[in-house]
């Protein structure tokens, strides 16, 4: 529907009743906790708390990757958190991210534990601690640090923009769904041009480029992102398929999206993640099933 009655901002914005959608009862003006918890810690040095959004699914997926390689320093516990119950503002959330976002990790392998927030400021962190998924050559490394930079600063339109209005807002309103639409159309095909003559975002080098925007613009592409492959046409970026379908055929890609993950086909969840043998005994139950 288009909007029938215009809105007139008032001088002063005040929060005087919820916003609508499916997250109202999370969203709120001011920061801080909400209640009292302490966040569990486990056995491993890298205690990652999160969930199976895109932005905690590059998280995994850079772990799964690294442990791949034989990085056994990444050994990690993976903490569920449901952001739909506002767990993201306990006491103890909050100390390790201001922000109460998804996801956030903390690396009790320094002298002090590290806390990391921003998941493409844990993917940087990750690969500089193990020198892995990051060119050390400055043009290559100065390439892949402009994708990763320019993912984070485009989800946000494509998450918050079309993503809120077209599958979370009370309501259908044709103007934000066409601006936000159409910027996200503009998105997919900066991604199709760029990757018309390379094998990944950066280059020839898989890189933490790549796993920052194929969990957003790769899901998206395959149609698991808010139901809106039909609707956005994503048939069209033949490029941004094929490095997708490239990616999804890595194992440590199709271990990271499982992590954290609460909801979809029982056989594509790990609800948390403590151990490899995790996967493993995953594999047994489905095998059990059948």
């Amino acid at each position: 529907m288009t909007d029938t009655a215009p809105y007139t901002p008032p001088k002063v914005w005040t929060w005087d009743h919820a916003s609508g959608g499916q997250f109202a009862n999370i969203n709120r003006p001011i920061a801080g906790p909400t209640h009292e918890k302490t966040l569990p810690v486990g056995k491993h040095p890298l205690q990652l708390y999160s969930l199976a959004t895109p932005n905690g699914v590059k998280v995994t997926i850079m772990l799964e990757e690294l442990l791949s390689l034989g990085h056994t320093g990444a050994e990690y516990d993976a903490w569920l958190i449901n952001i739909r119950e506002g767990e993201q503002f306990s006491s103890g959330y909050v100390e390790i991210n201001p922000n109460s976002k998804i996801p956030v990790m903390v690396d009790h392998s320094t002298e002090t534990p590290t806390r990391v927030f921003e998941s493409g400021s844990i993917l940087l962190y990750l690969a500089e601690k193990f020198g892995a998924f990051l060119p050390k050559d400055h043009h290559k490394r100065t390439e892949t640090l402009n994708w990763l930079f320019w993912q984070m600063g485009s989800a946000p339109y494509l998450g918050g923009g079309f993503g809120h209005f077209y599958a979370y807002a009370p309501e259908k309103w044709q103007y934000p769904i066409d601006r936000f639409a159409m910027e996200t159309k503009r998105q997919l095909d900066v991604l199709d041009r760029n990757l018309a003559d390379r094998q990944y975002m950066a280059g020839d080098e898989y890189s933490i480029a790549d796993m920052a925007i194929f969990a957003w613009y790769g899901a998206l592409a395959k149609g698991w992102l808010y139901d809106a492959g039909e609707f956005l046409s994503v048939h069209e970026y033949k490029n941004v398929l094929r490095w997708a379908d490239m990616l999804l055929e890595r194992k440590a890609v199709q271990r990271g999206r499982m992590v954290n993950r609460s909801w979809g086909e029982p056989s594509e969840q790990l609800r948390e993640r403590h151990d490899a043998s995790d996967f493993e005994n995953k594999t047994q139950d489905k095998m059990q099933e059948t």
